[in-house]
């Protein structure tokens, strides 16, 4: 059946809605500003930005010089000045304007995230959600977190392309209301429209925000050890953040570093098939580009056969293809699973992993086939790789111990509890881990070994929202925890000698509750 593209998605039709409703961050020529100094500005060199979905250009990434960089962390910084006098009845008010306008805009803004970086749009309107309620929340609950605390000043935010909306606008709108200014900069590799659109709401709203685009290491001395900034909050990969994480350790600054470790799923004496198959296929979201996305699961040798038997069809039903396609111009969009991967360069390095692993002995349980029919006719989709799983991944692979952030499965068989544990914790610490067991105290025994923030019991973890702690052991997280109450203390100064939670070179302090 052929399929066409739905209409109201159409990009020129989204673009044009986004300039008219945020004209001060385009130039004459329509190119995306940089926001610095509390004006939309310099385009800097322009970087093509491509889409995932089908290889189209989207416009250009206003990529900026260090100098540059460091002009708008200062300008930034004199803000942070002003706005910690603004009482916090005023910074809630602002920040709820900023909200409704977000509300308002909710559908464009999930359907920018679906060209910008794949995801379907279901999926994008979640992630839209989940920003404007969670930051709502913290409107609602603020008053109780701020007492006998004060903002640090200025907050740096680097994060990833997967969640512009649900993590990092959420996170530097609970940091201004909070008291702090705040400066982020745009993912290079997708979210600089949904991101603009927000900090112009923000911005007209009167909120110290400040957003540029640039390389991330021709940036870091402006944007980690410039001495204006007072916390760095980072989400990304384990090679980025230890080289961060090793710059900050002997300053006085605060930060956050949150990064990869590969979250596991063991099954030890075990049966309730079913519910473990509706985990698996909704953990695909996405296609697992997720942080708290499990891609290895840990199997007790006699239950292999049930495993395979459950787990191999929830591969063959999962829908992958063109997020915004539909059967008539008029069509809602489609209901995929996932779409494609942030980019084609991402699909090659699996490949190569996946080709590595073969190489070494891995045995390749499955490798979905892409079906024409859930794409346009000759469209470029060098971006999509459907479900793989792979058994018995060598340990020389990378494969074996680094996160795919994919839709790369690998299966560990062991015949001992202690084999179990030991697989569970290939990656020295994690997010998130869970365990599928019937037997409670087998399970509660196996989770308290486990060397992950959360670990869930016959259920996935995920990072969690409002009042929930999120963080990370061992080498995925670095520094302060964040969520609820965390997420506060982290960009408030408390009392004296204030011990906060988190995971420091010299300690490490974990909340009761995870």
């Amino acid at each position: 059946m052929s399929r066409v593209l739905i209409a109201s998605a159409e990009w020129s039709y989204l673009l044009s809605r986004l300039r008219a409703l945020a004209p001060e961050a385009f130039d004459s020529q329509g190119r995306v500003l940089n926001l610095i100094a509390r004006e939309w500005g310099n385009p800097g060199h322009g970087k093509p930005y491509l889409s995932p979905v089908d290889g189209s250009q989207l416009g250009a990434l206003p990529m900026l010089d260090l100098a540059t960089a460091t002009h708008a962390v200062a300008s930034a910084a004199s803000e942070a000045e002003e706005w910690a006098r603004v009482d916090l009845d005023t910074r809630k008010e602002r920040v709820s304007a900023c909200l409704e306008l977000l509300r308002e805009n909710h559908e464009l803004l999930a359907l920018l995230l679906t060209w910008e970086i794949g995801k379907p749009v279901q999926q994008s309107r979640v992630s839209v959600e989940r920003c404007i309620s969670g930051v709502k929340w913290y409107v609602e609950n603020i008053d109780s977190m701020m007492e006998g605390r004060k903002p640090l000043g200025l907050i740096s935010n680097i994060a990833s392309w997967n969640y512009p909306m649900s993590v990092l606008v959420h996170a530097m709108l609970v940091q201004v209301l909070a008291g702090n200014a705040v400066i982020a900069k745009s993912p290079t590799d997708g979210g600089l429209l949904a991101l603009t659109l927000s900090m112009a709401f923000a911005r007209r709203c009167g909120l110290p925000v400040s957003l540029v685009s640039g390389s991330g290491g021709k940036l870091s001395e402006a944007l980690v050890r410039d001495p204006h900034i007072a916390c760095l909050s980072f989400v990304g990969g384990k090679a980025n953040g230890r080289d961060i994480a090793s710059s900050l350790y002997d300053r006085k600054k605060r930060y956050m570093l949150e990064m990869e470790g590969v979250n596991t799923y063991g099954i030890w004496r075990f049966s309730d098939w079913a519910s473990l198959a509706k985990q698996l296929k909704k953990g695909f979201e996405y296609g697992k580009q997720r942080c708290t996305a499990y891609p290895r699961f840990v199997v007790e040798r006699s239950l292999v056969p049930r495993f395979l038997e459950m787990y191999l069809p929830v591969l063959a039903s999962l829908k992958v293809g063109h997020p915004l396609l539909g059967e008539t111009p008029e069509s809602k969009p489609p209901a995929v699973d996932f779409g494609p991967l942030i980019n084609s360069q991402k699909v090659e390095e699996l490949h190569a992993m996946m080709s590595e692993a073969e190489s070494k002995g891995a045995i390749p349980l499955y490798k979905c086939r892409l079906e024409p029919d859930m794409f346009l006719p000759g469209q470029d989709v060098s971006a999509y790789l459907g479900p793989c799983a792979f058994l018995h991944v060598p340990r020389n692979c990378r494969l074996y111990h680094n996160e795919p952030f994919g839709p790369v499965d690998s299966i560990v068989v062991v015949d001992t509890e202690e084999e179990l544990i030991t697989e569970m914790n290939v990656s020295n610490g994690a997010l998130v881990a869970s365990i599928a067991c019937d037997e409670p105290v087998t399970a509660r025994r196996i989770a308290s070994e486990l060397r992950a923030f959360k670990v869930g019991i016959n259920a996935v973890r995920s990072r969690g929202d409002r009042e929930e702690a999120f963080g990370g052991i061992g080498q995925s997280w670095q520094g302060c925890f964040v969520g609820g109450a965390y997420l506060v203390r982290a960009v408030t100064e408390g009392p004296p000698g204030e011990r906060l939670f988190g995971n420091f070179p010299d300690y490490t302090l974990l909340p009761e509750t995870r």
